[in-house]
């Protein structure tokens, strides 16, 4: 074995899939002294005994894009290095055996058509045409993917690293990682069973022990191993060549042939978790016990869709570990804690199908700074810290396998590792009878007023009633919505003011009692996050942040202010935060010993007192209804908050005020805003400084040269028993020209409402068609908010 270098600009440790296509792509950027660590074998850990199916169609356009790269570059492996892949393209049949799943498998066809992918739903006579030896009794429908297919996992690793060792990069096996070599912060080399390797860069690749190892850094990886079945069996009668892998998610199986035989995986309702320690560094081409009581019910499923199954000699009950996040995406990217370590792991049992395209991206990410596209739902700093807790990924990682084949109901939530944070008010919410959703950990109303537990559905939704009447007070009186799990941010120093003119692309330098709207960009002039400030003093600005955001914005905003003196603190937890929004908004104010509030103007801060306690209102609104957010220390929210109610204000939930920002046409990240759009396309750029001076300036006046244009949208559906979801096609004529981005029905409007971002050919009052579960629904293009009686534009927030 070749020497240990003593230096490399990137370590890649991990030698599974997702290792040795970062390795690959490293060296195809240019990084010719990158390396891989491997302390076993190659493939030994979960890669060599995956499934390996490649299906391109995911829920996000961009996960999408990513799985397409995976096939075009498994598809041309072999051509570029000589090593057959074991690449079989023979399609996928989605069967459909409740009326729910065959909605939920047209809005995936619908979805397919949207991102260029070729899918088509077949009768279930030719289902079974597809499939012979499957029973088709109880089949309502299919969709047919004719471009999906799987690859031999060992020979696309091998093909990948003779690639990468073709281009300059080493590969060492048997050199197991002992520790992770850190100053301030930052990664600077790895400890091995060979030796020291001094790096500018680390990528975490370890699969079932990402967590152990991102340890090592000082990182939160939350993570863990869960036993996977999949039963194969020796040749049978009716299986000829290679087959469509049958997806029959309604029995939480996938099945396809394997050697003549028939290969039949499941993602069983509730996994069985893996306790950290159990599998150490002996664990190679491991294989956990069999568990005949665990897949009965799976094999009893089995059997029904294929009788031959009764008659078939088994060859094996395979149980091999995967590793599963707590919301069941993957991690990628930098980590908050540790400046120049990268995750590439808790691939949740997808990780042949995401690792050429996720490869790409890591590696993109480590040499230039970002993802080539935004991959926000797999940022590696998404998760509370809470959620790193072994307890919590005990309890949740199990049902995260079980959901990997769940209908994608509206509203759905998950039920374990649940009430780990709770709302200052949370008491309260509760008596006042909450139905609670789960985000970075914290417990939030969805809605108020339903005592049992509703019935997910894709039509009218159980809560319907509740959220209108909720949208009626803050409409008709006033209604109180919880934002107190948004992030706070304490901004103080001499350098405040700069820090905020560097690193906002808003008009941060307005008078203190100013409160701000402003988008934060990168490089690139595309968003990093959008915020809310409020300047308190000369030197002290209050960020507010989005819930799931405050780990990555406060990273950002902490790596940009070296060298300025200025602190950053974290003060989430010391504060809640009240919105009362409605027309009674001002007369309450009144009754409650606040009326100077009443002679704020819109974007600007003040302080009262209610219930005798201090607070700090902010005359903004999120939901199109004119009132405050008032600020106020944590333990003193249970008296203000009984005040405000006994004076007539009600609460209100997540649901309710969804539906008002999106009557109001206001953009959200993760939905309107994300790392590949400008506040140009967005049409935020009025709240932006056109004398420049902030982070990304430059690229954003470069797109603006290139003729960008804004192309987000509103649109009102005709028929008001459509429920659009988002993500769903938007037509003019037969062409698809966009899609939604956020959906609701709009109670103040009374029709069903969404976002979208469209081509620009499409002008205001237009009428286009919106694709649900391949129903075209007549909608109207607005150029602007569905609702504005009060005229509370954020267009104030410029000057």
């Amino acid at each position: 074995m070749a020497n240990l270098p003593s230096q490399a600009s990137v370590v890649v440790i991990g030698g599974g899939i997702m290792g040795c296509s970062t390795l690959y792509h490293l060296a195809k950027m240019g990084v010719s002294d990158a390396i891989l660590l491997e302390r076993n074998q190659l493939t030994s850990g979960t890669t060599w005994h995956s499934a390996a199916q490649v299906r391109a169609l995911r829920h996000s356009q961009n996960l999408t894009r990513m799985i397409q790269y995976s096939v075009d570059l498994y598809s041309q492996l072999e051509k570029e290095t000589g090593q057959n892949v074991g690449w079989i393209q023979k399609g996928s049949l989605s069967i459909a055996t409740t009326p729910d799943r065959l909605t939920h498998v047209k809005r995936q066809e619908a979805l397919a058509h949207a991102y260029g992918i070729e899918a088509y739903s077949v009768s279930p006579e030719e289902a079974k045409e597809r499939w012979p030896l499957m029973n088709g009794d109880d089949v309502l429908g299919a969709v047919w993917s004719p471009d999906d297919g799987r690859v031999s996992p060992s020979d696309v690793c091998a093909a990948l690293i003779k690639a990468a060792k073709g281009m300059g990069a080493k590969l060492f096996e048997k050199t197991g990682v002992t520790g992770v070599l850190t100053e301030n912060g930052k990664v600077v080399g790895v400890e091995t069973t060979q030796g020291t390797v001094k790096c500018d860069a680390i990528a975490l690749c370890t699969g079932l022990w990402s967590r152990e190892v991102g340890a090592m850094a000082g990182a939160e990886v939350p993570a863990l191993a869960c036993e996977h079945f999949y039963l194969l069996t020796k040749p049978i009668d009716g299986i000829v060549g290679n087959t469509p892998t049958l997806s029959d998610h309604d029995n939480h199986l996938y099945i396809r042939d394997d050697s003549g035989g028939l290969l039949v995986g499941c993602f069983e309702p509730m996994g069985k978790p893996i306790k950290p320690g159990v599998l150490d560094e002996s664990f190679e081409f491991g294989l956990l016990p069999e568990d005949w009581d665990h897949f009965e019910p799976m094999m009893m499923n089995a059997l029904h869709r294929l009788p031959a199954l009764e008659t078939a000699e088994v060859k094996m009950l395979l149980n091999g570990p995967e590793s599963f996040t707590p919301d069941g995406t993957f991690m990628l990217g930098e980590t908050a804690e540790t400046k120049g370590l990268f995750l590439g792991c808790g691939m949740n049992s997808v990780g042949i199908a995401s690792g050429g395209g996720a490869g790409m991206n890591l590696a993109h990410c480590i040499v230039h700074g970002h993802t080539a596209y935004d991959l926000g739902e797999a940022d590696a700093k998404r998760f509370a810290p809470i959620f790193n807790s072994v307890d919590h990924l005990m309890a949740r990682a199990p049902e995260i396998l079980g959901t990997h084949y769940d209908i994608a109901y509206p509203g759905k939530q998950l039920s374990t590792a649940r009430n780990l944070r709770a709302l200052p008010l949370d008491k309260e919410y509760r008596e006042a009878g909450a139905h609670f959703g789960q985000f970075y950990g914290w417990e939030r109303p969805l809605f108020f007023g339903k005592t049992s537990e509703p019935k997910l559905r894709f039509d009218r939704p159980d809560w319907f009633e509740n959220v209108k009447a909720e949208v009626s007070a803050a409409n008709e009186k006033a209604a109180i919505f919880d934002a107190s799990p948004f992030g706070k941010i304490e901004v103080k120093g001499p350098d405040a003011e700069a820090f905020m003119l560097k690193t906002c692309a808003g008009y941060m330098g307005r008078k203190p009692g100013s409160v701000i709207y402003t988008s934060v960009l990168n490089e690139r002039g595309t968003f990093e996050s959008d915020i809310t400030a409020q300047r308190i003093t000369e030197d002290h600005y209050r960020l507010f942040v989005g819930t799931a955001a405050i780990k990555r914005d406060l990273t950002w905003f902490r790596r940009l202010s070296e060298g300025l003196d200025v602190k950053l603190t974290d003060s989430t937890e010391e504060y809640a935060v009240l919105g009362l929004m409605g027309p009674e908004a001002p007369r309450i104010a009144t009754e409650v010993g606040a009326a100077e509030l009443n002679d704020l103007g819109y974007f600007k801060h003040g302080e009262a007192h209610i219930a005798g306690h201090h607070v700090r209102a902010a005359r903004l609104s999120y939901v199109g209804e004119a009132g405050w957010e008032i600020t106020c220390r944590a333990e003193n929210v249970s008296a203000i908050y009984s005040a405000l109610t006994a004076a007539g204000a009600v609460p209100a939930g997540l649901f309710a005020q969804t539906s008002m920002r999106i009557e109001k046409g206001f953009c959200a990240m993760g939905h309107e805003l994300d790392g590949d759009v400008t506040p140009i396309e967005t049409g935020l750029d009025f709240a932006t400084r056109k004398t420049g001076g902030f982070i990304g300036f430059e690229a954003m006046e470069k797109r603006r040269a290139e003729g960008a244009v804004p192309h987000v949208v509103s649109l009102i559906l005709d028929d008001e028993n459509a429920v659009p979801l988002g993500h769903e096609p938007i037509y003019l004529g037969d062409k698809i020209i966009g899609q939604t981005t956020s959906c609701a029905f709009g109670y103040r409007v009374g029709k069903p409402i969404a976002l979208g971002h469209v081509s620009n050919e499409v002008g205001d009052g237009e009428k286009v068609t919106v694709d649900i579960a391949r129903v075209l629904y007549d909608a109207t293009v607005t150029r602007g908010p569905l609702f504005d009686p009060h005229g509370l534009r954020m267009k104030e927030a410029a000057p």
